[in-house]
């Protein structure tokens, strides 16, 4: 489990880093701008799921 989270956390970091880097051309948004845009929905979706693992 642990590697595959860091291949998948290295590929996001990857690709919000291209994105950051291509929405706005000239100039180029902070990589914690997208990874936050992108993560809080994600965040409050596996919040607000709430099952408990026991």
């Amino acid at each position: 489990l642990l590697p595959l989270s860091m291949a998948f956390g290295a590929a996001f970091l990857v690709l919000t880093d291209a994105a950051a880097r291509t929405l706005v051309a000239p100039a180029e948004l902070p990589i914690g701008v997208v990874t936050a845009f992108l993560g809080a929905p994600f965040f409050l979706f596996v919040l607000r799921r709430g099952r408990v693992i026991s």
